[in-house]
């Protein structure tokens, strides 16, 4: 079976066809309304109110949501222009073996954020079940809290669509009750939301203390940042559109307007909640603050919060990881099982409190990845990917036993250098990883193992989308011809819209 190649084969890492992308931009802004909602940020907003007024704390946020925004919509393209997972993709930089080792720590990472996630969500649950009969056993309904996201996930991307469409209104106007709630009872206490800071600095240690919380956000995003492949594939995009603007709209929207806006609020509603109770934990500062039925339904937004964004942002990017690494053997359901044992072997409740300083080598790991796609993807091939070799064993990505090294050597020194400098470690490590990417591979490594889409730049050939491709091309059929669609609405695409089950070609 592996001399046939259908190892790399394997059918949940396929191209998502055409008619297989059903979410829209108003699809992705909810999605992104149900996964910027996570009460983790309320750690960086607790620790930035710390040591900058309210005014700074927002600018950070925004600064580096939006940056992390444009990493996302850059990497994004991958899936949209050709259908790609952020793993099968990998295979480029990093060899079809290679690209195991950084998916593998990407894949860990989002299945501790779904344990993290899991967690806030089972201690909610456990609150509104002692609210109402007097149980208490926060650990049996982290279990069952757990169970029932890795079954939503199981049923694909329009189930967790779905959910995301009845939680985010409900979400948003929960968070604006406690956003209110929770700054009335830091005034009652004498402190003014827009200038109150626990232990003010100035000069140098404001601006790094300024920096830190822009690295936060971030390494917090990082992960999708580099993962936004597997998501953004199923986005509706036009045929045959060659601007790459209107081509992206979906992700445009999401990631530059909807996340940064709605993370933001979040941080906010962390530096409130740390104003008005002391402590940033979520739960601790809903049941000092309310009490009875109100106490319950915003423990429910807890509840909600966080299953959105643990479906759509760790749960499929881990599954889909794990599925890659392990083969056939390895189905998409079984990917999803094991990131739910990992988040839960992760003890995510011993990880609250360290994790600001987490997300900094998070960042810097993970961004130096980003780094290299952009490098891979935009100034080497220059969007032209030759997607037939990357199901192939003894295709161009093959490269040294299935190891590119130009990548792995940008990867562990760029990651190396980010985490040396802290303070900037999610910048230091896009640039450097990118920098040495292009360096080694450019005039190293694909001087040894040559790539087709460098050798002949044919747009026909190797674009995807852009040139009407599709996926019968990967076992050698000629690709269905695709008529020109309307390109002036990124969104004029007739599309079958069924329950699409995250199985066969997803």
């Amino acid at each position: 079976m592996e001399n046939d190649g259908h190892y790399l084969k394997s059918p949940d890492l396929l191209p998502v066809t055409h008619q297989q992308r059903n979410i829209g931009a108003f699809g992705f802004a909810v999605i992104w309304v149900g996964m910027a909602i996570v009460l983790a940020a309320f750690a960086i907003g607790g620790s930035a109110i710390m040591s900058l007024p309210m005014p700074m704390v927002i600018l950070a946020t925004l600064i580096g949501s939006c940056l992390i925004g444009v990493f996302m919509t850059l990497i994004g393209d991958i899936g949209i222009e050709h259908g790609l997972s952020f793993p099968v993709y990998m295979r480029a930089p990093f060899g079809t073996f290679g690209t195991h080792i950084p998916s593998l720590v990407r894949g860990v990472t989002a299945a501790c954020w779904f344990g993290i996630n899991t967690y806030f969500g089972a201690m909610a649950i456990n609150g509104i079940l002692n609210l109402l009969f007097g149980y208490d056993n926060w650990f049996i309904c982290f279990l069952v809290f757990a169970a029932l996201q890795l079954f939503n996930t199981s049923l694909g991307i329009k189930s967790i669509e779905r959910f995301a469409d009845l939680a985010a209104p409900i979400i948003i106007l929960i968070s604006c009750w406690m956003y209110i709630t929770l700054a009335d009872n830091a005034t009652s206490q004498g402190k003014d939301v827009w200038t109150w800071v626990e232990a003010p600095t100035t000069g140098m240690a404001a601006f790094t203390a300024f920096m830190v919380v822009i690295m936060a956000n971030m390494g917090f995003w990082a992960t999708l940042a580099a993962d936004m492949p597997t998501l953004s594939r199923f986005f509706k995009a036009p045929k045959n559109e060659r601007n790459w603007f209107k081509r992206n709209k979906t992700q445009l929207i999401g990631s530059l307007i909807v996340m940064p806006i709605t993370n933001t609020f979040m941080i906010v509603i962390g530096a409130v909640c740390y104003m008005a109770v002391s402590s940033a934990d979520p739960i601790n500062a809903l049941q000092q603050s309310a009490s009875g039925i109100v106490l319950g339904i915003l423990l429910l937004m807890i509840v909600l919060a966080q299953w959105s964004t643990n479906t759509s942002a760790n749960v499929i990017p881990a599954a889909t990881i794990f599925s890659n690494i392990g083969g056939p053997k390895v189905p998409f359901w079984v990917g999803v099982v094991i990131a739910g044992i990992i988040g839960i072997l992760a003890q995510p409740w011993s990880l609250f409190d360290v994790l600001v300083n987490a997300l900094l080598i998070i960042g810097g790991i993970l961004t130096a990845i980003v780094g290299i796609l952009f490098a891979d993807y935009y100034l080497i091939r220059k969007r032209r990917v030759n997607v037939k070799d990357l199901y192939e064993l003894n295709g161009q990505f093959k490269y040294m036993k299935g190891f590119n090294l130009a990548g792995l050597i940008a990867w562990i020194i760029g990651g190396s250098i980010a985490n040396m400098f802290p303070t900037y470690s999610s910048l230091i490590g896009f640039f450097v990883g990118a920098i040495l990417y292009y360096l080694l591979a450019k005039y190293w490594w694909f001087k040894k193992y040559p790539q087709a889409e460098l050798d002949d730049p044919s747009d026909a050939k190797y674009l995807g989308i852009t040139a009407g491709h599709n996926l019968d091309e990967i076992f050698g059929q000629e690709p269905v011809p695709m008529p020109p669609v309307n390109t002036d609405e990124g969104d004029a695409v007739e599309s079958i819209d069924p329950v699409l089950e995250i199985k066969g070609a997803e």
